[in-house]
């Protein structure tokens, strides 16, 4: 491989790892005095989720990780506007993770597009905070991205959403070249014969950003004599999320709901258990179920592969690997930067 890292990249990693230090010098204070006040924006934000996730973009933005990611686009990436007349990509962000849009903005980056944002309200003022000491520490980052209240004169556009905005999205951006998703989740295949460790590890795939992720695991298949205890067993140390006030409203507005409706349940006072053949549960509930055989689950899965982000366990990721995806884990299995680079039409 050659060096071909843009050096924005490198610039925005060393930015985060100042923050995590607690040294963010003259471009980055804006960043690390915007964490304490989006955790007050977004309920559903936590500080030490906040920082542990600074951590895993510091991980993955370490050079190994993004010359593997570009090493095969070498050719072909601009790594800041080009010289040619660049295109207007717009981003219309989710809101439900911390930094959710900032892939998109990076492959935008590599790929030499201008970049109008238009983040969710429920962001938090991070993304914000974020290009404000990236511009600062790379100026050439002021000129190409920027927020913007309303989108328009755009050439592509990548937007994410619920299943429902992603209809409105696909027809009010059908004219040009676009990328739009929607609502997928995490699965997780269990064997039978995982150890409690591992299934330990399990735990952070479901209970991580409180399962708002679309790779949070929110539907287990275990097999037909699998003891669920084991796994209630290895949750435990989650136990802290039933004093998170949106999080044990969901808890406790499902179990009303469901005990009215005499389903039943499996719970352990902050996590529902409810077998069901839907892939996607609500948060601070997981759906379950059992089966008799792997091939035919697998071919089940295989024709529902629209409604999956990621798959864990027997046939997938390792345990705990689910939220934190490499650089060219791309959504949906879309390859964006592919998608941004390819020639304007």
């Amino acid at each position: 491989m050659t060096n071909h890292i843009p050096p924005a990249i490198s610039t925005l990693r060393a930015g985060f790892a100042s923050v995590l230090a607690g040294d963010p010098g003259e471009h980055w204070g804006a960043l690390a005095a915007a964490l304490p006040y989006a955790v007050a924006l977004n309920g559903w934000f936590a500080e030490d989720q906040l920082r542990e996730a600074l951590q895993d973009w510091c991980d993955a933005l370490a050079p190994e990780n993004v010359e593997g990611w570009l090493d095969p686009y070498a050719a072909d990436i601009k790594g800041g506007i080009s010289g040619e007349a660049p295109r207007m990509l717009a981003i219309v962000t989710a809101g439900n993770l911390p930094w959710v849009g900032l892939h998109d903005i990076l492959c935008a980056v590599v790929a030499g597009h201008r970049v109008h944002i238009k983040t969710s309200g429920e962001d938090g003022g991070l993304t914000a905070a974020t290009l404000a000491g990236w511009a600062s520490a790379s100026p050439g980052i002021g000129i190409q991205i920027e927020l913007v209240d309303r989108l328009s004169d755009f050439d592509m556009v990548i937007a994410t959403g619920s299943n429902t905005t992603r209809q409105h999205f696909e027809r009010y951006f059908a004219h040009v070249p676009h990328l739009i998703r929607g609502q997928r989740s995490g699965l997780a295949v269990l064997g039978g014969d995982e150890t409690h460790e591992q299934l330990v590890d399990l735990s952070s795939d479901i209970f991580r950003f409180f399962g708002l992720a679309c790779r949070s695991a929110s539907k287990i298949f275990v097999p037909r004599d699998f003891d669920l205890n084991r796994i209630f067993a290895a949750l435990v140390g989650w136990d802290h999320l039933a004093n998170h006030h949106r999080y044990v409203n969901n808890y406790t507005y499902h179990k009303a709901l469901w005990l009215l409706e005499a389903v039943d349940l499996l719970e352990n006072g902050f996590i529902l258990f409810k077998e069901d053949e839907a892939l996607s549960s609500p948060v601070a509930t997981m759906f379950w179920e059992r089966y008799d055989d792997l091939d035919t689950l697998n071919a089940n899965l295989a024709s529902r592969q629209d409604e999956i982000q990621c798959r864990i366990g027997v046939g997938g990721l390792p345990f705990g690997s689910a939220q934190r995806p490499g650089l060219a884990d791309y959504a949906d299995n879309v390859d964006t930067l592919a998608f941004l680079l390819q020639p304007s039409v």
